[in-house]
């Protein structure tokens, strides 16, 4: 193939990213609805659980019982019809267990996991992105499987199963429990509100039993004070809503828009601008031809699977054709690859490769990694040279040859496909990809021009990465670097701490550090690759250890780059790094770390990433996640940062934010998300992010996971409350703990855009974003306002200007927020975006009494034609307290020995 024919990598390449690659997000569900029935759902055991039969058992009476709640909840929809559990590899194997396809831990829609510490037996799904968007996965604990006696497993599963599938939110909210209604009295925060129930305080238990009193009103919001908790009848006729408390005997539907609460401070009414659960379930993609099922009867009970996970089997399917020889990428490719060998596949997989131009060649089939012979073996025979043109078929039929001539099935097993070529004919094995149930990891090298995306619309292999890297080696890298373990055992999962490139004038001496912190330090790798002189190189470790050049070895292949494997385990602490460019001219030096977890029990930090959708088109926004996490903990304050860069090598480079504002949906959650607008012309876009904690200011948080079923403390039933089992809580001084500081680096693939202008002359405006998170309060004959400020586009920059318009009626903004009554805000300078606004001003010419309520919101304003959607609608109320405010006790025994309440941190703020 020709360099001039390398250009031309443009359909076919792209039909292949584009067929593999549909889905939009991280995760590749299985799961699909016919007639009725969800097929596909898998649920995987971490290797770390140990084996227990129970353990399946009640999984499967979980599923089942789930399946009728769910077929009723959703009027006869819906049932779960054939569920996949995976059984890991560190369990006994059975007769009856299956082999998997394309069934993996770490794109399975639940897991099975210990929690992280001793907190969080609770399930909870992970869940970020917008109003019905799909969640990750849900995580249940093997504790809460076994032991669980409060609450039950079935309808706890279809409440975490609206999350997952449908991308609805909690109608409760333990931060802002009450609320004061529009008809001034406080309720708490629920859907629907016929659900009953009383609030009380509770007083010192002793014995068995303990005294309760009246909540108190605080003296600055007028809401129940923070201590006041609501305690449900148990006897309800109302039938909504799973997304409150599903835990209610009478609860079996989710609220509709009849029944829908409003004005309830949730999560919610905030990101589904107060539409009911109901509404967006029957919006989904699901329900768009599920008509419920006819007669009476119920659905059939689910058919389950056991599969047990395999050895990990992978072979690259690498490109060698004539322009390859361009730009350095034969090169490139087999320094990555050689990367990817001996440091990130994990010990005990299954390896080949494949050389590929017009014909394909079978270089090795599978060999098991078990030492440095084995992946020695492999390396030697990494191409030399590039010629001849491009059959990417021959080289996926090669791969598979090489799979199924070790005795191994291709389903299931994982095929690293990299090529910077075109291929006229690759639409002729789409079927034999598809058949073969591979999951297929593409990396297309070097630039390509405009792109017809909506060729086809062939399904996604499941699971599998894209990514895109131009010139430079270290986007080739990157990738290799995050085709990792699928097999949830953190000590086969490699990390990579460092990825850089540098272009160092002739002569002259580049410096780095790397922080080491002690989740991390086996198999630690330093390489250093260059482009035309070995450089001399200097390496420090904590302890101040030297290590030089001579102590960086070499492949016998020369393809520029040296390797240094730390003895052990790495000292914790700063390593620093010198390299001096020791020949005349420039040359590109590049540094990657890699490394893996310290031992089995000290989970490590983890970053991964990855874009809302795979393939977007002008001028849609996009959204960069990122998520930061020790074991399932979330990790808070450090720096995230998303560099974004085009085919032409354009950088983008974004900061990332876990405030709550914007395109992130929970604040201090451990997941950082920005907008994504500055688009540079069509074509493929890369994304990689760095996250560092530094000067000690990282926070591990250790509250409970948002997203799950509400625990209620107990039930009113005859008069008496009757307390559930308490459960652990995290004090308030617990609540989050330190965290050394920290370095992590991770591709999160590469992502295609249409139907954009090219550079420098976008002719769409995106508006400012809209403000979520307004907060009000009466001080005198002041309202006192704050709230994130958004940015002129979205969340980047500063916006113009800000109208603020004010009611006593919340209909009145929420319905006509153009002429309720303005606020004057010529003081007002809008701040940077993320940075926190306050603003306050006199009340004029509204009377203000005893119980006056005021309803505000915003609107940022970028050009007069251009503003933000209407902010969510902040409340303040005029309260002034008895001058007594002493109540009695009420004498209700309790029958327990005690219960542990969470005291929760009020906001004065509706949506």
């Amino acid at each position: 193939m020709t360099i001039t024919q390398s250009k031309e990598l443009i359909n076919s390449m792209t039909i292949l990213f584009v067929a593999l690659h549909l889905l939009p997000g991280m995760k590749s569900s299985m799961v699909n609805l016919n007639n009725n029935g969800y097929d596909g759902m898998v649920i995987a055991i971490n290797p770390s659980v140990p084996e227990d039969e129970k353990l399946i058992q009640n999984i499967k009476e979980m599923v089942i019982e789930a399946s009728t709640y769910l077929f009723h909840a959703t009027k006869r929809r819906v049932y779960f019809r054939n569920v996949s559990i995976l059984i890991p590899l560190t369990w006994k194997s059975k007769s009856e267990y299956l082999m998997p396809k394309q069934e993996s831990y770490d794109q399975a829609d639940v897991i099975v996991a210990n929690p992280y510490l001793k907190y969080g037996d609770d399930p909870y799904t992970l869940q970020y992105g917008q109003c019905g968007e799909k969640g990750q996965y849900i995580h249940f604990t093997p504790n809460f499987l076994l032991t669980n006696n409060l609450l039950s497993m079935g309808r706890v599963f279809v409440h975490e199963w609206a999350h997952l599938r449908w991308g609805v939110f909690d109608e409760y909210n333990v931060d802002q429990p009450f609320y004061i209604s529009r008809k001034n009295t406080i309720e708490a925060t629920r859907c629907s509100t016929h659900i009953t129930g009383i609030n009380v305080v509770f007083k010192e238990c002793q014995g068995s039993s303990c005294i309760t009193r009246q909540c108190r009103r605080d003296s600055k919001t007028g809401l129940y004070e923070a201590k006041c908790t609501f305690i449900p009848e148990k006897s309800q006729t109302t039938r909504d809503s799973i997304m409150f408390m599903q835990s209610l005997d009478s609860v079996t539907e989710f609220c509709t828009a009849e029944t829908h609460n409003t004005e309830a401070p949730n999560l919610q009414n905030k990101m589904c601008n107060s539409r009911s659960t109901w509404d967006i379930i029957m919006n989904s993609e699901d329900f768009q031809n599920a008509s419920p099922m006819t007669g009476t009867d119920p659905p059939p009970h689910p058919t389950f699977s056991l599969l047990k996970s395999k050895q990990r089997v992978v072979c690259l399917v690498l490109d060698k054709s004539g322009s390859m020889s361009s730009e350095d990428r034969l090169f490139q490719m087999n320094q990555a690859a050689e990367l990817f060998l001996i440091q990130i596949i994990e010990k005990g997989s299954l390896t080949g490769m494949v050389t590929f131009e017009s014909s394909a060649t079978i270089q090795n089939y599978l060999t098991e990694i078990t030492d440095h012979n084995a992946y020695e073996k492999i390396l030697a025979n990494l191409p030399q040279a590039a010629g001849g043109g491009t059959s990417i078929c021959s080289g996926l039929r090669a791969g598979f040859q090489a799979i199924i001539h070790s005795n191994q099935n291709t389903s299931g097993s994982e095929i690293v496909l990299l090529t910077d070529g075109e291929d006229d004919n690759i639409s002729l094995c789409f079927e034999e990809v598809k058949k073969s149930g591979s999951v297929i990891h593409t990396i297309a090298l070097g630039p390509s021009a405009a792109k017809e995306l909506e060729i086809l619309k062939y399904n996604s292999i499941l699971g599998g990465h894209r990514f895109y890297a131009n010139k430079d080696i270290n986007g080739l890298i990157d990738a290799f670097s995050r085709i990792s373990s699928r097999s949830g055992s953190i000590t086969q999962q490699a990390i990579q701490l460092e990825s850089k490139a540098l272009n160092v004038t002739g002569k002259k001496w580049i410096n780095g550090t790397v922080p080491v912190d002690s989740t991390i330090g086996n198999d630690t790798f330093f390489v250093v690759t260059w482009t035309i002189q070995k450089p001399e190189i200097i390496l420090q470790d904590p302890k101040g250890t030297k290590y030089k050049t001579s102590d960086f070895k070499e492949n016998k292949l020369n393809i520029r780059s040296a390797r240094l494997q730390i003895p052990g385990t790495a000292e914790t602490g700063t390593w620093t790094y010198s390299l001096l460019n020791k020949h005349a001219n420039s040359q590109m030096l590049t540094v990657t770390v890699t490394t893996r977890a310290r031992s089995p029990t000290t989970l490590p930090v983890i970053a991964t990433a990855h874009m809302s959708q795979s393939t977007t088109h002008y001028p849609s926004p996009m959204i960069v996640y990122a998520q930061v996490s020790q074991g399932f903990l979330p990790v808070l304050g450090i720096n995230v940062t998303a560099i974004i860069e085009t085919e032409d090598g354009h950088q983008v480079i974004l900061e990332l934010w876990d405030n709550g504002a914007g395109a992130d949906t929970v604040k201090n959650d451990g997941i950082y998300s920005r907008y994504f607008t500055d688009y540079h012309g069509n074509g493929r876009y890369s994304l990689k992010v760095h996250a560092q904690a530094k000067n000690n200011m990282a926070r591990l948080s250790l509250r409970q996971q948002q997203n799950k079923a509400l625990y209620i403390p107990g039930y009113v039933e005859n008069g008496k409350i009757i307390l559930n089992p308490p459960r652990p809580e995290v004090k308030d001084d617990k609540a989050e703990a330190e965290i050394e500081d920290f370095s992590r680096l991770t591709s999160g693939g590469s992502f295609t855009v249409s139907g954009a202008p090219p550079a420098g002359s976008h002719t769409h405006v995106f508006p400012p974003g809209k403000i979520t998170d307004l907060e009000a309060k009466v001080k005198e004959d002041h309202i006192q306002l704050s709230w994130t400020a958004p940015g002129k586009v979205l969340d980047k920059g500063k916006a113009n200007s800000y109208i603020i318009r004010i009611s006593k009626c919340f209909l009145d903004l929420r319905e006509d927020f153009d002429n309720a009554a303005l606020v004057n805000t010529s003081s007002l300078i809008p701040k940077e975006a993320g940075s926190i606004e306050h603003f306050e001003f006199k009340l004029e010419p509204f009377k203000i009494e005893n119980g006056t309520k005021f309803y505000i919101a915003i609107q940022a304003i970028h050009e007069a034609n251009v503003t933000s959607e209407v902010s969510n609608i902040a409340q303040a109320i005029k309260f002034i307290p008895p001058q007594d405010s002493s109540v009695p006790a009420l004498g209700i025994t309790i029958t327990a020995t005690s219960l542990a309440i969470w005291g929760l941190a009020l906001i004065l703020s509706i949506f």
